[in-house]
């Protein structure tokens, strides 16, 4: 892929919401040996605590991002390190390679993405008060998926 080149314009009629659950599924299930399954309509999202965010760019250009609360963060931690991953540098790392396999495997699933696009390296943003703002302003999708009963939300965000 060259530097120059275009992003794709996303389709709006184009249903990204399965193939992102689907993504995300498989990455829980590979790395924590569990399932994950839609929360209800009405459940709470995440508040702040953890997220990770990936950039992508090429083919398709924006964020996916995982954001859950830290004891959430500390229990994907742990599935992925076992249980003497409680430092908040293990949790980070865990939450930043879990948003990165994600954004991975969504791509993968694209016919024709996988090579025309890059992921970024994660970055993950933590504390209990902050608001996140993408700059692809675009088409969005979220949605909140429950790991051991507790909301994880994950957002792909595409420029238009």
């Amino acid at each position: 892929m060259t530097a120059g080149a275009a992003c794709a314009k996303p389709s709006p009629e184009q249903n990204w919401l399965p193939i992102l659950e689907r993504a995300t599924q498989e990455v829980f299930e590979i790395m924590l040996g569990c399932q994950v399954k839609p929360a209800e309509p009405a459940a709470p999202k995440p508040k702040g605590g953890f997220t990770a965010i990936v950039g992508l760019a090429g083919a398709l250009c924006g964020v996916v991002t995982l954001c859950c609360a830290p004891q959430t963060a500390g229990q994907i931690a742990k599935g992925m390190l076992g249980d003497t991953a409680d430092s908040e540098r293990e949790v980070v790392d865990a939450l930043g390679e879990m948003c990165n396999m994600i954004a991975g495997n969504f791509k993968n699933k694209l016919a024709g993405t996988d090579e025309r696009c890059v992921l970024s390296v994660p970055s993950v943003v933590s504390g209990g008060e902050y608001s996140l703002h993408s700059m692809a302003d675009g088409h969005s999708v979220e949605l909140v998926l429950l790991f051991e009963n507790a909301p994880v939300a994950v957002c792909l965000q595409l420029k238009r």
